[in-house]
């Protein structure tokens, strides 16, 4: 199997049977050997019979029913969990992805890239989704260190190692690429034909760009401080410990002067800094525990997951055993 071809679904009922075809149509053309995943995430119209209907008649589609809704980050794991291909390429199912673009993706992936994000050029959306998405593109970027136009954009392909290597839930689904950088496989992007929307509606609001800026933040500890939380936590901790210290010193020089040097201030006790200080120097203790707690949970439950991704062995290194 080349390619798995995997799709989420919620309430698209009539999408379904177009994209499917339009997929066959594209992998029929170029000799490609394929199968398509539909995961239904708890639709409430007729999707799941239509995928049904769909996987009797054609061998290479399959699908996957939840029980309820549970977002699309699960709806892509589960897929994949399934998926056979060498090749795995998410897509939406509301047909604003084209499956034309298939052929491409795989031939900018055999360049030597691990995954491939498409890029919506010319986006055919309302302003008010084009232009934050381009602010927060921008700040994935800068958090990151992986500079991509459209990081949402449904349609992505990775090698079978990708999925493999990184762990998916939430809202992360939209992290793929940074995810993937982090672990050093390589990450490029390709621009797409953007078709407007058929059927339904989307299914994002105002409140997906709030849950996408943490997401965000989460995914810049994840893959900058995952490993090393007291790196972040320490650091806080011991600069918030520095300025209450800082404080604290002004604040006893002031004391002597006043009480051994025969100078006249007011009072330390009235002044704000003092109470700034031990705030501070509390915060600081605080952050250095959490951290230490932190470093306890990644020591004793986080040893199934490795640290470091190999891209390949030699022979010998293959039949040797473990240490």
């Amino acid at each position: 199997m080349k390619l798995s071809v995997v799709v989420p679904v919620l309430n698209e009922s009539e999408s379904l049977l177009q994209l499917a075809h339009e997929i066959i149509e594209s992998c029929t053309r170029h000799s490609i050997a394929f199968e398509i995943v539909f995961v239904d995430d708890g639709s409430t119209d007729s999707s799941w019979a239509v995928i049904r209907n769909a996987s009797q008649m054609k061998h290479h589609i399959s699908g996957i029913r939840f029980r309820r809704n549970f977002g699309k980050a699960a709806a892509l794991t589960a897929g994949m969990k399934v998926a056979r291909g060498e090749l795995v390429m998410m897509m939406d199912a509301d047909l604003q992805d084209d499956p034309a673009e298939i052929p491409k993706f795989i031939a900018k992936l055999d360049e030597g890239f691990d995954v491939v994000n498409g890029w919506k050029q010319r986006r055919l959306d309302p302003w008010h989704k084009v232009y934050p998405s381009k602010v927060f593109n921008g700040m994935v970027g800068w958090l990151t260190g992986l500079h991509l136009h459209d990081h949402n954009c449904g349609l992505k392909l990775f090698r079978r190692a990708v999925p493999g290597e990184i762990r998916i839930y939430g809202e992360l689904h939209r992290f793929i690429p940074v995810l993937a950088h982090a672990r050093g496989f390589r990450v490029t992007e390709l621009p797409v034909h953007h078709r407007e929307r058929q059927f339904g509606h989307s299914k994002y609001g105002i409140r997906r760009f709030l849950r996408g800026f943490l997401d965000l933040l989460t995914v810049k500890f994840l893959t900058g401080f995952g490993q090393r939380p007291q790196h972040l936590m320490g650091g806080i901790g011991l600069l918030l410990f520095g300025l209450g210290g800082l404080g604290l010193s002004g604040l006893a020089i002031v004391w002597l002067l006043t009480h051994v040097g025969g100078f006249q201030f007011a009072p330390i006790g009235n002044r704000p800094l003092l109470a700034y200080s031990i705030a501070a120097i509390l915060l600081g203790g605080q952050a250095l525990s959490l951290g230490l707690i932190a470093e306890l949970l990644v020591a004793y439950t986080g040893r199934d997951i490795d640290s470091y991704s190999v891209a390949e062995e030699t022979a010998s290194a293959e039949r040797s055993a473990p240490l």
